[in-house]
C-alpha cells in the first residue's frame, strides 16, 4: 500500500461521520477585516444556537487570539506532538465559541509521519462530532497554503474592500484557484463579503465587478453574502481586543453582520456545497496531501 493509500485508509477508519458545517474566510490581501469577521461571524452563529469553533490557520500570526486577547495554552501542534487530547487544545472564548490555534507548522505538517497524521486526523473527526460549525480564518494572499485550504473547503467567503488593490488580489485569488486542475464549482460555494464600505449599493457594486470578470474569464459564478457598513466602532473594538457585535452590538457594522448570519444560518441544504471532503478531518487530510506533493517537486 502507497503512502496515499495509507493516509486515505487513516480517515476511512477514523469513523469521520461528520455533520459539521466547514467555511473557510478568506482573502486576496491582508488587512481586510478576514479575521474580525470569522470572530463576530462565529459570534453571532453560536447567539442562533450553534457550537462554532473557529481554526486559526493563519500559521504563527496568532491573529485569533490577537483578536480576542486570549492566549491558548495549547496549540494543534501539541495534540501531535505532546498527547493532548481535541478537547484540551480548543481555548474557549466569548460566547461559548471555540478556537484552536494552528501554531506555526505548515511545513511541519507536510513532514509528518503516518502515525502523527493518524493522530491529528482521529482528533479532527472529534472536533466534527463536537461543533456544528468549523470557521477556518486562513492566511491572506494567495499562498499556497492559503489556496490548499480554499482548495478543499466546500465553502468559501471571499471578503474584499472597495480598495482597488483588494479587488484584484480577490479576482487573483480565483484566477489561481480555477486554473487548478482539481478544482470543482459543484462542489464549492464562494460567497463574497463586501466589508468596510459606505452602504449596501456599494458593496453590491463592488461584488458585481468581480462576479462578472469572474464569469467571463473564469467560468466561475460567485453569490453575494452581503455588505459590513464601515463605522468608527468596529476600528475601536479592534484596538480594546474585542469582538464589535460585543462591544457595539448597536454600531451598523454589527447590524450588518448579525444579518450576515442570519442568511448564512438560513441556507438550506441545497445552498450549501457537499463534497467528498467534508469535515475538518477530510480537509486537513487533503491539505496535507497537497503539502507533500508541494514538497516533492
Amino acid at each position: 500500500m502507497d503512502q496515499a493509500s495509507k493516509l486515505r485508509e487513516m480517515v476511512k477508519t477514523s469513523n469521520n461521520v461528520s455533520n459539521s458545517r466547514v467555511i473557510a474566510v478568506t482573502s486576496g490581501k491582508g488587512g481586510v477585516g478576514k479575521t474580525s469577521i470569522s470572530v463576530n461571524l462565529a459570534i453571532e452563529l453560536s447567539e442562533r444556537g450553534k457550537k462554532v469553533v473557529i481554526f486559526d490557520a493563519d500559521f504563527g500570526l496568532a491573529n485569533v487570539e490577537v483578536m480576542l486577547g486570549i492566549r491558548p495554552k495549547y496549540n494543534l501542534l501539541d495534540l501531535i506532538h505532546n498527547d493532548k487530547s481535541i478537547e484540551e487544545i480548543i481555548t474557549t472564548g466569548p460566547k461559548g465559541i471555540g478556537f484552536i490555534s494552528g501554531g506555526s507548522g505548515v511545513s511541519e505538517l507536510a513532514a509528518l509521519d503516518n502515525e502523527s497524521i493518524k493522530i491529528l486526523i482521529s482528533g479532527l473527526a472529534k472536533l466534527d462530532k463536537m461543533y456544528d460549525v468549523v470557521i477556518i480564518d486562513t492566511g491572506a494572499g494567495i499562498t499556497d497554503a492559503v489556496m490548499e485550504f480554499v482548495m478543499v473547503s466546500p465553502e468559501v467567503l471571499l471578503v474584499v474592500t472597495p480598495e482597488p488593490t483588494s479587488i484584484t488580489d480577490a479576482y487573483s485569488l480565483l484566477k489561481v484557484l480555477r486554473r487548478n486542475e482539481k478544482f470543482n464549482p459543484i462542489y464549492k460555494t464562494i460567497r463574497v463579503i463586501s466589508n468596510r464600505v459606505e452602504d449596501d449599493a456599494e458593496g453590491h457594486e463592488i461584488f458585481e465587478k468581480i462576479n462578472t470578470v469572474s464569469s467571463k474569464f473564469l467560468n466561475t459564478k460567485l453569490e453575494y453574502l452581503g455588505s459590513i457598513i464601515q463605522d468608527k466602532n468596529a476600528s475601536r473594538a479592534i484596538i480594546e481586543q474585542k469582538p464589535v457585535v460585543m462591544a457595539y452590538p448597536t454600531t451598523s457594522s454589527s447590524k450588518c453582520i448579525s444579518v450576515l448570519a442570519d442568511k448564512l444560518t438560513n441556507l438550506s441544504d441545497d445552498d450549501i456545497a457537499q463534497g467528498d471532503n467534508d469535515g475538518i478531518a477530510r480537509i486537513f487530510f487533503e491539505f496535507i496531501k497537497a503539502r507533500r506533493r508541494k514538497k516533492q517537486k
